[in-house]
């Protein structure tokens, strides 16, 4: 039974995780703020990109709080954010398009304007596979990664069917496949072995959130994180006898 089907699912036996997804001619990955792209997926897209997959980065809102200086220039904030997350796609050799909602950091709501608005970027730049966040993660605090979940999903269901914005003036496009990142019970494996560096130099360049995101105040501070990034991945690797992986929920059925 497909997972968009009515009424009940048939019973079958667990299945083992799938892996490495055929590298896609186009990606849309879609954060809630700079720097959750290469948090969950970065390790992927630094791969599809090297193999000749154009990726586009989708940033729901503008970082605006993350800070812990109360005293801090939130516009010069969201502008140095900006920049950082254009530096990250480079370094993880994206090609395409940084988009920026720019929705106030917090305050970010599953709305239809805002379904609208990620459904637009969908047609326009027409990915095979989305990425995203797990909106149903349990127990999750951050509202925003809750909502750009759903507006991930929500956009995808839009973006697929022709009567829903037509405004856009643009063609409908079903991507193949959502994956995605933080889920609880994961199905899906990619071998990121060859993209850690890669993961690192993008996360690197969100510098304005060493110390609030990523604990990292002074050297030795961030090449602790460095050694936790570089062991959570071989964690997962050793699902799939490999150095270093990222999973995913992955649904097919859109």
């Amino acid at each position: 039974m497909a997972a968009n089907e009515p009424g009940q699912p048939s019973l079958s036996p667990a299945a083992g995780p799938t892996r490495d997804w055929p590298t896609p001619t186009v990606a849309l990955a879609i954060g809630a703020h700079p720097d959750d792209v290469e948090f969950g997926c970065g390790g992927t897209l630094a791969k599809w990109a090297a193999a000749g997959c154009v990726v586009h980065h989708l940033v729901c809102t503008d970082g605006s709080k993350g800070t812990w200086d109360p005293a801090a220039d939130v516009a010069a904030l969201v502008a140095i954010r900006q920049d950082e997350q254009r530096a990250a796609a480079k370094a993880l050799g994206a090609t395409g398009t940084v988009t920026f909602l720019g929705e106030v950091d917090g305050e970010l709501e599953v709305t239809l304007a805002l379904r609208g608005a990620v459904a637009e970027v969908i047609r326009r730049v027409r990915p095979d596979v989305v990425l995203g966040h797990d909106p149903w993660k349990r127990y999750r605090l951050h509202p925003d990664h809750r909502a750009a979940g759903f507006l991930a999903c929500d956009g995808i269901v839009a973006a697929r069917d022709p009567h829903f914005f037509p405004e856009h003036g643009l063609p409908h496009h079903r991507p193949s496949g959502l994956l995605l990142w933080e889920a609880e019970e994961v199905n899906h494996v990619e071998d990121v072995s060859a993209a850690v560096d890669a993961k690192l130099a993008a996360l690197e360049a969100h510098a304005s959130q060493f110390e609030s995101t990523m604990g990292a105040v002074d050297d030795a501070g961030l090449e602790a994180f460095r050694q936790q990034v570089r062991g959570r991945l071989a964690e997962h690797g050793g699902r799939i006898g490999t150095a270093a992986a990222e999973v995913f929920v992955a649904i097919r059925d859109l």
